[in-house]
């Protein structure tokens, strides 16, 4: 506990609590955010990691003070130092930088797994999850079993934007339940239980619902940190005060997380997932990914919305955010409407700011006369790195990752879709050497999950496919170009078996865009794919892509690498069909010959020779 919170730079308040259990964030519990500078005279609010305003690494120099923009109630905003520190960091940042950066800062992703089981070795997978042990840990993802879906069978339901959907159970065992089958059926979350004998006991109803709804109240928290009483997900809050002491003691034992949880919210603390996470945050109602810009203006409403009024007017709110936008540097640019929109549109998904009429969350800066609603206890939940004990973005990126081996390991399993032991640092890689099949074990049972051991690395599965941010097999166009693409690649390029298989495998972008045309001709019009994807196979190469690299079946290869291309990684061959030895070629019109196998023609006879 002592080193998650160094990692997170928190700080224990005066008077406070340290089972995060009681009362909201700012509200006598043990957070991780940043020191809260009161808009009176009246002593400081620490949220987190901190040191005081005005004082050590946390002061920045470049901040202007607030200026009185005209209304009383603006007047006494007091921007926090930590936030201002961290909307500069973000607009200096690259794209994949300010991602890790939001992922480190606010800890505000949801996990990410893979949901289909792999079938029998060398056969599809199985409708329901098998009732017999993995395989064995010495099999390859490039050769085991796969999970692979013949294309007629892949449409998909899509999933409801409200999130977990929900489904009803025994009724004298819990009525209304969050999870990830469809009304009418049982839910899938939890692993099948062994059928009992004809002597033995049946198990306690109360027992079975206790552990029912912690496992329910677990994996929402996983899948969504921040749970409001009046939410999208406020069927699950009252599971989470109810199991709310139970859950903090497993989430800071198996993860190092700290959990508050209040009257009218619920915060889990995810650390960072270190440089390279893949995680962003999107515009709730488009998916737009949210730029560099974007995070700036987020840091800097956040930086005047945890010590702000309940009642704020939005013009004197972005007057303010102009006085303490600090400079110089890309940081001090004035500020764009787009990103202005994307922040406010993601506090108002937060529930932060209430009461936005749609014309502000399209334009804040033409909304008009409009007055904010605002949830300092949400606002000030909302960051959870620490600003003040880091250098910079780095630094900052690099210290909210840093974990004990065997927390940092069943972090990356909790949250991402595979661990690969070649990704990780020595310590790590020894203690998942060392407790591959038992380490996972705990955590997969807490979040109801399945263990995929390979050769290479381990696997948590959620079968109920309910338990990630994104979706592969998918509905979309770029969702199924994506599976397409990447069982195709995988048959033309993995290694045969014998030979040794490493963890990636390079793959040329000439192939990548062969194989993306013969599947655009080939399934585009049939199956009903966007035509502006068929027009533009440039922006579907890049989305399905995109997507494949979120999920960590591709990665880009090493920079500096020529020609710059793509490796294709080891769980990628889990969604391609089964190994065949003697691979026909492609045949379709964009694929490209092998030049080493193809057969040149015979010369013309010279004369006098016999034909």
């Amino acid at each position: 506990m002592e080193q998650q919170e160094y990692a997170t730079g928190a700080a224990r308040t005066a008077g406070g609590t340290s089972d995060g259990c009681t009362g909201g964030a700012g509200r006598g519990t043990t957070a991780a955010v940043v020191v809260v500078r009161g808009s009176g005279p009246g002593p400081l609010v620490a949220l987190g990691p901190s040191v005081a305003p005005g004082t050590g690494a946390d002061a920045p120099q470049d901040a202007a003070p607030v200026r009185d923009s005209g209304s009383p109630s603006v007047a006494g905003l007091s921007p926090d130092p930590g936030l201002l520190r961290l909307a500069r960091w973000f607009a200096e940042a690259e794209p994949g930088t300010a991602d890790d950066l939001c992922a480190a800062s606010l800890g505000l992703y949801p996990a990410r797994h893979f949901g289909a089981p792999a079938g029998p070795a060398g056969g599809p997978a199985s409708a329901a999850p098998a009732a017999v042990d993995p395989p064995a840990a010495e099999v390859s993802w490039w050769h085991g079993p796969t999970a692979h879906i013949p294309a007629p069978l892949r449409a998909r339901e899509p999933r409801p934007a409200g999130g977990l959907r929900r489904a009803r159970r025994d009724a004298a065992a819990l009525p209304v339940v969050l999870s990830g089958a469809k009304p009418g059926k049982p839910g899938r979350h939890r692993k099948p239980e062994r059928s009992r004998g004809a002597g033995t006991v049946p198990q306690d109803r109360s027992a079975a619902t206790t552990a029912a709804e912690r496992r329910i109240a677990a994996r929402l928290l996983v899948a969504h940190p921040l749970v409001t009483a009046s939410g999208p997900h406020a069927d699950g809050f009252p599971l989470i005060r109810r199991h709310r002491d139970w859950l903090a003691e497993r989430f800071d034992t198996l993860l190092g997380y700290r959990l508050a949880v209040g009257p009218w919210h619920a915060r889990l603390h995810k650390a960072g997932l270190g440089p390279g996470a893949t995680r962003r945050l999107e515009h709730p109602a488009t998916g737009a990914p949210f730029t560099p810009g974007c995070y700036a203006q987020l840091a800097l409403a956040l930086a005047l919305l945890v010590d702000a009024p309940e009642q704020l007017p939005l013009d004197g709110l972005l007057a303010a955010m102009d006085a303490v936008r600090p400079g110089p540097g890309p940081a001090a640019r004035p500020a764009d409407r787009s990103e202005l929109a994307m922040a406010f549109a993601v506090l108002a998904d937060w529930q932060v700011l209430t009461d936005l009429p749609a014309a502000a969350l399209a334009d804040p800066a033409a909304a008009g006369p409009t007055v904010l609603t605002v949830d300092r206890e949400l606002a000030r939940a909302v960051p959870v790195g620490p600003p003040a004990l880091a250098d910079d973005a780095t630094d900052l990126i690099r210290r909210a990752a840093e974990a004990e081996p065997g927390t940092a390991v069943r972090r990356r399993l909790a949250e991402t879709p595979a661990v690969l032991a070649a990704d990780l640092p020595e310590d790590q890689r020894a203690w998942l050497r060392d407790h591959g099949r038992t380490g996972p074990a705990a955590l997969a049972d807490f979040l109801g999950l399945e263990a995929e051991q390979r050769a290479e690395g381990v696997a948590l599965l959620d079968p109920a496919e309910e338990l990630t941010d994104l979706a592969l097999p998918g509905a979309d166009t770029a969702a199924q170009a994506a599976l397409l693409l990447v069982e195709r690649l995988v048959e033309e390029v993995r290694p045969l078996p014998g030979e040794t298989a490493g963890t990636d495998v390079p793959v040329p972008d000439a192939l990548i865009d062969g194989v993306l045309g013969d599947i655009a001709d080939e399934y585009g019009l049939p199956a009903g794919w966007r035509r502006d994807y068929l027009a533009d196979r440039t922006a579907l190469r890049r989305d399905a892509l995109d997507l494949l690299h979120r999920m960590g079946l591709i990665t880009p290869a090493p920079r500096g690498t020529r020609p710059p291309g793509w490796l294709l990684r080891a769980p990628a061959a889990r969604y391609a069909p089964a190994p065949d030895l003697l691979p026909a070629p492609g045949t379709g019109r964009h694929s490209r010959p092998d030049p080493d196998l193809t057969i040149p023609a015979p010369s013309a006879p010279r004369a006098g020779q016999p034909v």
